[in-house]
């Protein structure tokens, strides 16, 4: 009776918690489906009085919010694929190999995560200016490659494989890049999955440097022209909340689709640390 006392409790607290989480999201899809009257009246209710689609589509006619979404999708997967590519190989070496420096090199990049892109945005801004990069999807891009997070998460899975299974394929005459390719990567899917939706995140929400680098409005990405031309950033007319509801909506998809793809191996990811020996 007290475990299932204790269960119960449990399940209400973590309920509880989701609930506030999704109020924000519910109350957002549910405004973006109102006439912007009915968004500003007072008080607010659950239920459309008059229920309109017109906020998507004055969006759609309106902005050039295709363009924008189509240049946070070639970003965000570009960067997320090079990414998985460079820091799988970069721990890999951190996790399995010992050579001198390591772990001075190792607490570098730790250390790296304490600092924040605006404490070097002008020593970036100023890199990309001297390679001719500003206005182009490849400053986004490239910067995003070094991502120190991705790196930690999968040396510590890699660390944690057993040594057993390089010894195994050593004897049988792998080398060194076979045994990374054809049998860590493969047992790596949980920790990858992981880096894959952290990192496809990180870079479809990024704002600060997309609006620095990019000048052009049909280069710019999702979250910086619903900000520049429906939200607060936009000083040349009245905030319009509806649209800039609809299009904060439609900017959810793509990472709720990606999340529901690689929610078991996610889940995964976070509940364990790789394979113990």
């Amino acid at each position: 009776m007290k475990k299932r006392l204790k269960s119960s409790l449990k399940y209400f607290v973590l309920v509880l918690v989701s609930a506030v989480f999704l109020f924000p999201i519910a109350w957002g899809l549910i405004c973006s489906f109102k006439p912007e009257a009915e968004i500003l009246s007072y008080p607010p209710h659950w239920i459309p009085k008059a229920f309109t689609a017109s906020n998507y589509s004055e969006v759609l006619k309106k902005y050039p919010y295709l363009a924008w979404g189509q240049n946070s999708l070639i970003t965000t997967v570009a960067g997320t694929l090079l990414i998985l590519i460079c820091s799988s190989l970069a721990a890999y070496a951190f996790g399995r190999f010992q050579f001198r420096g390591k772990k001075v090199l190792y607490g570098t990049v730790v250390a790296m995560l304490l600092i924040p892109i605006q404490a070097y945005v002008i020593p970036l801004y100023l890199m990309c200016a001297k390679l001719k990069l500003l206005n182009t999807l490849t400053a986004i891009i490239l910067p995003s490659v070094a991502n120190v997070t991705s790196i930690f998460i999968l040396t510590s899975f890699f660390h944690s494989l057993p040594n057993e299974l390089e010894e195994a394929a050593r004897i049988d005459g792998c080398s060194e890049f076979r045994i990374f390719a054809q049998i860590m990567l493969p047992l790596s899917k949980p920790a990858l999955s992981t880096v894959t939706f952290l990192t496809f995140i990180s870079n479809w929400n990024s704002f600060l440097w997309p609006m620095i680098a990019i000048r052009d409005d049909d280069l710019k990405t999702l979250p910086v022209g619903i900000a520049q031309f429906m939200g607060t950033a936009n000083s040349n007319a009245q905030f319009q909340y509806g649209t800039a509801l609809a299009g904060c909506m439609m900017a959810i998809v793509p990472t709720l689709i990606v999340f529901l793809a690689l929610q078991r191996y996610f889940v995964q990811g976070i509940a364990s640390s790789g394979i113990k020996g």
